[in-house]
């Protein structure tokens, strides 16, 4: 199992630095815009809170791209902390032999 050693960003972080802030756009606003409670995007983008499906789909409608794109920062995301969370577990299961 190998788990690159490629950047992962929260897709919080994402929505902040490359969305947010270039269009000078608040949580607030954007939560209003997709008509979700605040919190839900102010968590996001504190990065406390991961992306939903539901959240993705919305964020895919108002910047144009594709839910996919939301859940796959997710995932990696994810995937990266559980591998560093897991690691001393994970070195002691063996490779099933062919």
């Amino acid at each position: 199992m190998a788990i690159t050693n490629l950047p992962v960003f929260h897709p919080g972080e994402v929505l902040r630095e490359e969305y947010l802030g270039p269009l000078g756009m608040s949580a607030g606003q954007l939560a209003r815009r997709l008509h979700v409670p605040r919190t839900r995007i102010e968590r996001l983008v504190k990065e406390t809170q991961p992306v939903t499906a539901d959240t993705a789909l919305r964020l895919a409608k108002f910047f144009d791209t594709t839910p996919h794109y939301w859940l796959n920062m997710q995932v990696a995301y994810d995937l990266r902390q559980q591998a560093a969370a897991l690691a001393g577990a994970l070195s002691q299961i063996e490779v099933m032999a062919a």
